[in-house]
């Protein structure tokens, strides 16, 4: 189950307990699953139930513990336990990253993306400095990965290199006037110095990582190849996952999804892929996304050093499993980093 779909599922829940009288609410049109909070437990939480009471007139905790029944008839839900005010934790059956890991390795680098046109025409500004220009195009890839038609609008001319260093497309002020739904200015905090000796990857990272409201550091920090430099991290944990699957290939196995136990961290955050991009476009805040990258590949590197067998081991199921994660993972880092106009090198 993704969280998508337990979305679905507690909305389901909800809908029950209004049509059988035991709830007197209108129906929200979504339902937020997230990770558990400090105090939490299993696999996902919800506050619906807090969001529901006042206009229930029961308490958060009675709300929750109607829902709690109705969520406890689905096999996929092995328990709901209600904590703090009337927080609903979720822990789901050992299998249910297998139907993470299938849609994620299915989509491949497209995963969280929209499948389509979604009839939106967004017409982007910015001025011609260099921050703003690589902001407006990685959102206008944001954009078109949830599937919007965009056009990018620069006041002035772009110094050339932007394009042939740092890989921005974007177009001067006039030409055709086209129908747009709506109208961004983007404006960042400029950069404090020109980016571009620091090449394609570490330039854009360093503008992109930054809120839009901070100062960007541009400095040689972030060609480091170290801990500390959150971009070499994710760069890593993707080159890393590319190397396991490598590896097993040399060992003679190949991937295949099923229950990993201990990394309930890391399908948290591949199943909240979809989310982040979405939040990320719509609020215009691409830096949610470089942020969220770095939370995979801190959940993602602790479960590396267990994919292969060790010794004489013989590769077995959870070896499969464990490799089929970590591809997933590399799948969603590969594809972060395209959208922030970075490199996901097999190799470092």
């Amino acid at each position: 189950m993704t969280p998508v779909e337990l979305s679905h599922t507690v909305l389901h829940a909800v809908r029950r307990a209004v049509d059988e009288g035991e709830l007197s609410v209108a129906v929200p049109e979504r339902v937020v699953v997230t990770p558990p909070g400090p105090g939490g437990c299993g696999d996902y939480a919800t506050n619906v139930a807090l969001q529901l009471a006042r206009a229930a007139q029961q308490p958060p905790r009675r709300v929750a513990e109607i829902l709690r029944v109705r969520l406890l008839d689905d096999r996929r839900i092995t328990d709901v336990v209600v904590t703090g005010a009337g927080f609903l934790n979720l822990s789901l059956e050992g299998a249910a990253s297998v139907a993470l890991v299938d849609e994620i390795l299915r989509r491949g680098r497209r995963y969280g993306h929209a499948e389509g046109f979604s009839g939106d025409i967004v017409r982007l500004r910015c001025r011609a400095e260099v921050r703003a220009v690589v902001v407006a195009d990685t959102l206008a890839r944001l954009l078109r990965g949830q599937g919007a038609s965009v056009r990018i609008e620069c006041e002035g001319t772009p110094d050339p290199e932007w394009q042939s260093v740092l890989g921005v497309d974007v177009t001067t002020r006039g030409g055709a006037r086209l129908r747009v739904d709506s109208s961004v200015t983007v404006r960042p905090v400029p950069a404090p110095a020109d980016p571009l000796p620091l090449g394609r990857d570490a330039a854009r990272w360093a503008l992109l990582y930054p809120a839009a409201h901070d100062r960007p550091r541009i400095t040689g920090d972030h060609l480091v190849q170290r801990e500390t430099n959150p971009l070499f991290r994710v760069r890593y944990a993707h080159a890393r996952t590319r190397a396991l699957l490598r590896n097993a290939d040399d060992l003679g196995f190949r991937p295949g999804p099923g229950p990993v136990s201990g990394a309930e961290a890391l399908v948290a955050v591949l199943g909240g892929h979809p989310r982040i991009l979405a939040a990320a476009a719509t609020g215009h805040t691409p830096d949610r996304l470089a942020r969220h990258l770095v939370t995979v590949a801190d959940a993602t590197l602790p479960l590396l050093s267990d994919v292969l067998p060790l010794g004489e081991e013989k590769p077995s199921a959870a070896h499969r499993a464990r490799l089929a994660l970590a591809e997933a993972a590399g799948t969603v880092l590969a594809g972060g980093l395209s959208l922030l106009g970075i490199e996901a090198s097999d190799h470092l």
